[in-house]
Parts: C-alpha cells; structure tokens; sequence
C-alpha cells in the first residue's frame, strides 16, 4: 500500500461523512404523563415554576425534607410544568416525524428514560412493564425515522422515594437500585440501542444538587463532603453498569458527560490563571475518573483543603477502572475564574464580555473550539457535543416564527466544530439541545425556547400544544442535507 508522504491530504477537510446531526431532549422535560402507566414521582416532578423570580436567579436550589412535604402539599397551588411536558408520551410518532428523515433530517436523536417510569419507587423487586413497554414503542420509532438512538440513562430522574426512604445517592443502597436498573434497560434494549450516556453532566453537584443527587441537606451533617460522597458512589455504579455491558454487550458503547469546558481566567495574572487551573481540574475531576480510572491527586488535595470526606468502601477503586468508551459534554456559554472565586467557594462568573441571551447566558462559538481541542487532547477518546443550543423568547408573527438569532447561534458554532475537526478532534456527532421546545431543567418556564419547532404551550401549561415550524428548521434541514457545508 502506498504511502501518502504528502502530509496536506492528512488533513480533514470538514464533518466527516457519517458524521451524526441531531436532537436531544430528557424525559422530565418533554413525556409529561407524569402519573400514568404506574410511574413513580421523580425528583423533576417536584421541580416548580415561580413568576415571582428574576429570570436570572431562577434554578433549582437545594432541599430539605420539608421543603419536599410542602411541594406534595395537594392544596399548595404550585404549578408543575414538568408533570406535564410538552406531552411527548402522547405526541412522541408525530414530534420524531418532524425531526427524523422526512423532517429536519436527523440522523441521531438523544432522549432518556424515566428511571421512575422503570422502577416507581427505585427499590422495586421488578420492573414496570407498561414503562419498558412505552420506551419499547419510542426507540422503535426513533429508528423507524431513520436515526440512531442514544440513551442517558439518568437525567435528573430520579424515583423521589429514593430521597426520602434513603439520602438519595449518598446512600450505598442506592449504587445496587441504579445497577439493577441498567442491567433491566441494557437487557431489553441493547440490539437496538448501540450509544448510551450512563448519567447527564455529572458534574453538576452545585448547581443540581438535590435534582441530580437526592440528597436532603437537613439529611447530612456536612453538605458538600455528603455531595462528593454522593457522586462517588455515582462514578463507582456508572464504573460497574460500564464492568457489565463491556463483558456481556461488546458491540454496545457507553459514554460520560460534563457540563460545559474549562473556565477562563479573568486576568493574566498568574494568581488568576492558577486559580482558574485549579478550579478547572475539579469541573473535569469526574471525566478524568471516568476516562482514566482513578482519582488524581489534585482532587485529594482539594478535599484535604476543604475539610471533605469521602469514604471508599473495598472494591471501588477496582470497579473504577472500567472506564467509559467516549467522552461527551454539553455546551452553551463559557465562564470565568481567578485566585479570589476559587478561595471563596470555587465559583465562576459569566463572561459579561460577550453578547448574551436575555438570561445572561454568553454567546461563545469559539469557545467549543477550545473545549473540544482541550477535551480531546485531555482524553484522546471520540467526543459527542451532546447539548448545544441557545434559549430565546420566540414570537409568532402572521403564524410565524423569525428566530434569525438562532440561526446565527448555530451558524457560528457549526463553524468552530468544524475547525476543530480539521485540528484533527474526533467529534463524531453532534446534538441540538431541544430540538422542538421543551420545558427548561433549571427554571422550569416554557418561554426559554430552544427548538427548531415551537409548541404552544406557555409557562403555565396552557396552549393548543401546536407544533410551528420556525425560519430556523428550513436552514437546519439544509445544514444537515449538506453535511455542514451549506451554512448561509
């Protein structure tokens, strides 16, 4: 065989040609049906939409057990926009006909199924029936309008019992329910599920906590070691389900995720950017373990600095080495750090430099070059942009839907995929994050739309639920009928 010693040809040239485009959406925010067909109550069943609330201080805080008494209150008032959905459980052959081959033309399409929806209460004995039954019927259908289905198999789903009975996944108990419950989904599915993600960005512990972990602070007696605690017996169930499927599915792929990339620093000074360093390794903390299989020693010091304790029980730092087969995030603004937000409290601040959406969210294309060059240069594993997308209040004029900003989000973005390909990442697919809008995870409001297709619903769960297609589904379709090329 010939040797191509003309290193040009070396390089890509654009998306490569079975490249993935499509969609993502959860479960909590899209099926609604919330108490059909024996599902249990989730935690995003008690996620509440507030209108007293700034939209920017709108998400979803911590919990106490009290706090969850007074959500099941009957006569609290609260409206629940998530109990309802868009009503996908009803509406799913209709919606992925609009976004399969003969719609918008995705080739891959991102749900997840309702653990509560699988075992009601989370410590069940058996399965729901009438739950695999329905996820039975949907995957069937997203491979009948011709795309690939992959599979998070927790996002913010959580059975509430769980929360309640036990500390959510601070208890140890909860490592063997979460088994049991993949093994039943890997089962069932995996001759016609080939991707899966085990838990949406697990990263995500301060931001989601109680909706991500189950954990009541009035349970523990320090919150952010119980957090850690938490995620770890997490990592060590997602390292035993990856030990399974490997040995028994060898065709089957088992991915992780993170939610958005490294911070910058806000200054050049060295303090700053040491500071941002070392906030960044506790964001990627959870990919390193997943990717590599251990935990690195900057995260000991970190928790040796904090005051945090985690227990590791015999046999987790064996199970941990099953690590997953490719590495995915989401991506939506970048943010900032320095020497003072990592010493107080390790935050991060938006970057006010940029354009933003009206919640504050700043717009950053090239920022998924970088994460997706530092990401794999970190891994060296296939990357999936799992979520991107851009929240916008959408208005229907004459029944139509000018959303050109939308188009110049992804526009833009697309372009810095692209670069990032011809600098030699492997991305291999990439998910528009709701696709047809959907309730939004943090504030739980319909009016912050992502889609391609609008649905008349508004905050409060009134509407026709009609679906409109807006300007921006005519121009995605063309995108994805070009493979990225045509992107004017």
């Amino acid at each position: 065989m010939k040797n191509d010693k003309n290193i040009i040809n070396r390089v890509p040239t654009g998306f490569p040609k079975d490249f993935l485009w499509g969609g993502a959406v959860a479960a909590n925010q899209c099926e609604g049906a919330y108490d059909e067909d024996g599902k249990g109550l989730s935690v995003a069943d008690i996620n509440r939409f507030r209108d007293d609330i700034k939209i920017k201080d709108k998400h979803n805080y911590e919990m106490t057990t009290d706090d969850v008494k007074d959500l099941l209150r009957e006569d609290n008032g609260y409206i629940f926009p998530k109990r309802k959905g868009i009503d996908f459980y009803h509406t799913y052959k209709e919606d992925l006909k609009l976004l399969g081959k003969d719609g918008l033309g995705f080739k891959t399409f991102r749900t997840s199924i309702s653990w509560a929806r699988i075992f009601p209460n989370g410590d069940d004995k058996a399965p729901n029936e009438l739950g695999l039954a329905f996820y039975d019927n949907l995957i069937d259908e997203i491979i009948k309008n011709g795309m690939e289905p992959l599979i998070t198999v927790s996002h913010y789903e959580m059975p509430l019992n769980l929360t309640s009975k036990y500390t959510g996944w601070y208890s140890r108990e909860v490592i063997d329910f979460f088994v049991e419950y993949s093994k039943t989904l890997f089962d069932r599915y995996h001759k016609k599920v080939k991707y899966w993600i085990i838990v949406n960005q697990i990263n995500l512990i301060g931001y989601e906590s109680f909706n991500h972990l189950g954990v009541a602070e009035d349970k523990v007696e320090n919150l952010a070691s119980a957090k850690y605690q938490a995620v770890h017996n997490e990592m060590v169930a997602c390292a035993k389900v990856t030990k399974y499927v490997h040995e028994k599915y060898k065709d089957v792929e088992v991915g992780m995720m993170l939610c958005g990339g490294p911070d910058y620093s806000t200054t050049c000074k060295s303090e700053d950017v040491l500071g941002t360093l070392r906030h960044n390794q506790m964001e990627y903390f959870y990919s390193d373990v997943l990717l590599r299989g251990y935990y690195p020693n900057y995260a000991f010091r970190y928790f040796k600095e904090n005051n945090i304790n985690i227990e590791f029980f015999d046999g987790d730092e064996e199970y941990l080495k099953n690590t997953a087969d490719f590495f995915s995030f989401s991506y939506y603004y970048t943010t900032l750090s320095s020497k003072e937000s990592y010493e107080n409290g390790n935050t991060s601040m938006l970057n006010s430099s940029l354009p933003a959406n009206p919640w504050g969210w700043g717009i950053d294309p090239i920022g998924i070059r970088i994460f997706l060059n530092k990401f794999y240069d970190r891994y060296q594993k296939p990357i999936y942009i799992t979520e991107n997308g851009i929240g916008y209040y959408d208005e229907i004029k004459n029944g139509k839907i000018d959303d050109s900003y939308r188009i110049d989000y992804f526009r833009e973005h697309f372009k810095q995929i692209k670069e990032a390909i011809i600098d030699g990442v492997d991305v291999r697919g990439y998910y528009a994050w709701g696709p047809i809008d959907i309730i939004s995870c943090s504030s739980s409001e319909m009016s912050k739309r992502y889609g391609f297709i609008h649905v008349d619903y508004d905050d409060y769960g009134k509407g026709t639920g009609k679906r409109t297609k807006k300007e921006s589904y005519e121009w995605m379709k063309k995108v994805i009928a070009s493979n990225g090329e045509s992107l004017d």
